[in-house]
């Protein structure tokens, strides 16, 4: 019979309840009996993996990799990007395989939330999930205003054919209030509307995505699995029309010096280049939306980092052939590599590939927020089974079986956001919380390994412990890297995690403790109709 506990309180056995681990064998019980459809085979799962990673990184961020930034702060890797791209991928394979161990091994939905539960117990695993909504939440938020900031520019480029308002539509309309300051300071000229002297900003592009991708998830993971499998073949498209044509345009000579800031360079790309890696994680959250977990997963998640990976290479091939990286290079390289490239061919077809490249960039995005949101929606899915919160978020729909009721909240959080983040500092806080994660899962498989060896593994990391360890390594070493940069998320993140753990003492843990309270009456009752029975 379960324990009694005659109110929610802190000082009764606190440390025990806090590490209270949910077994394995009942988190898949629980998924049997009231789970989400299963409807993923393993294409839409790589599918879905390609769409995650390949985002606006690869359009964008390939170019400061290889030049370095235009401040000096970050060093180039010139011709060795491609070297760097590979060490990242490396650096994200170990935790890639940890992930793939704990997907087949409890398919159900959570992710890396899920996982610390079954090893670390209770508040370590409403910390994950805690966690988990900077990266994809609030990292949905970020890439929904970087989409709006590329449709605008997208809409620039067509000045002529469109009229004046919507090739160049107010600032006040396409940013949050951040991002307008910045531009007014640029140009006092600017208007942005005042309410009682409170400027008024609108990322009107940013908010119509985040309703469309949100109505698209709610019709299914199916639906939502072949909307992604349109995005990632325009924007694969797009990088193969780039690969082939810019291939004929190449200068050999422009690949020497191959490493001209040696491993620093190197090391300084490769730290780049990861954040273009992150979001095969993802994957591992709609494990209970899978037809065959124990098969298909391993190969999604691994699968989508080998076709990133190889696809990157040739983009660096190709972009450091074209484009002499040993040196000082224009700011269009920098803010846009590939469609200036393109451009920079002087043939009268690149402008309308240029055109092409932009697409791609906004396809590559779309399919980022359509994974970033499933995932968000599908941790707190766990959460709420785990009565971490309100169970009316674990009611599916009828017709579609999805969470409606939770998609559209987390839709309409993301508007809020979108409204009132400061998106720079919420973006850098999401990397930390990746790192957290991928530190966390590599803990986890060493940690059941040991507690429990006999579990069926359909999927075991090769090479353990030393995979894990080296997951643990790669993370931690980036994770230090990255705090000792110059910025406010260093600080803010530990804040983060102090919200966090406030919110579990006063409503988490409360909330559980009273289930407890809820089931042990439940059982009292059903004890005490089977005696009147018996008599």
């Amino acid at each position: 019979m379960a324990e009694k506990f005659n109110r929610a309180t802190f000082t009764k056995s606190f440390l025990r309840h806090i590490t209270r681990i949910k077994a394995p064998d009942e988190m898949l019980e629980e998924a049997k009996a009231q789970g989400l459809e299963k409807t993923l085979g393993v294409i839409d799962l790589i599918i879905l993996g390609v769409g995650a990673i390949i985002g606006s990184g690869i359009f964008a961020v390939v170019g400061i990799a290889a030049a370095g930034s235009a401040d000096g702060s970050s060093l180039g890797a010139g011709p060795a990007l491609m070297i760097s791209m590979i060490i990242a991928a490396i650096a994200c394979i170990f935790s890639a395989l940890c992930y793939s161990e704990f997907a087949t091994m409890i398919p159900v939905a959570g992710g890396a939330y899920t996982y610390t539960f079954a090893t670390l117990g209770e508040f370590a695993a409403w910390m994950v999930g805690w966690v988990l909504m900077l990266e994809y939440a609030i990292g949905f938020i970020a890439v929904a205003c970087a989409w709006s900031n590329h449709f605008v520019q997208f809409l620039a480029g067509f000045d002529k054919v469109l009229p004046a308002w919507l090739a160049h539509p107010p600032v006040w309309l396409t940013n949050d209030v951040f991002s307008a300051a910045k531009l007014v300071a640029d140009d006092p000229g600017i208007y942005v509307p005042r309410i009682l002297g409170v400027p008024i900003c609108i990322n009107l592009p940013a908010i119509l995505i985040v309703l469309l991708i949100t109505a698209i998830l709610v019709k299914g993971t199916k639906d939502s699995a072949k909307m992604a499998g349109l995005m990632v073949f325009i924007k694969l498209a797009v990088i193969g029309l780039f690969i082939v044509a810019g291939a004929f345009y190449v200068t050999p000579d422009n690949w020497t010096p191959f490493a001209p800031n040696g491993v620093e360079g190197i090391f300084a790309g490769a730290f780049l280049i990861f954040f273009a890696y992150i979001g095969f994680d993802a994957l591992a959250t709609a494990a209970e939306e899978c037809k065959n977990p124990q098969k298909d997963l391993p190969i999604g998640i691994i699968g989508s980092l080998l076709i990133t990976t190889i696809v990157y290479v040739l983009v660096a091939l190709v972009l450091t052939g074209m484009q002499d990286t040993s040196g000082a290079v224009p700011l269009g390289f920098l803010k846009a590599p590939m469609a200036y490239c393109m451009t920079m061919t002087g043939k009268s077809w690149a402008v309308y590939a240029s055109y092409f490249i932009s697409i791609g960039s906004l396809a590559g995005l779309t399919s980022v927020l359509l994974v970033l949101e499933m995932a968000a929606t599908r941790i707190l899915f766990a959460m709420s089974r785990d009565h971490f919160i309100s169970a009316r978020f674990q009611k599916i729909d009828p017709k579609y079986k999805t969470p409606l009721l939770l998609t559209w909240t987390v839709g309409i959080l993301a508007i809020v956001g979108i409204l009132t983040l400061n998106l720079d500092v919420a973006a850098e806080l999401c990397n930390y919380g990746t790192f957290t994660s991928f530190i966390i899962v590599c803990v986890a498989v060493l940690i059941l390994r040991h507690t429990d060896p006999d579990r069926p593994r359909p999927f075991k990391v090769p090479f353990s412990p030393v995979t894990p360890v080296l997951g643990i390594i790669c993370c931690g070493g980036l994770m230090v890297y990255k705090s000792m940069q110059a910025g406010s998320s260093a600080l803010l993140f530990p804040v983060w995690l102090g919200v966090g753990a406030i919110i579990y003492l006063l409503y988490g843990f409360i909330k559980n403790r009273n289930n407890e309270n809820k089931i042990h009456r439940e059982l009292i009752q059903s004890y005490e109709t089977k005696q009147e029975v018996s008599e």
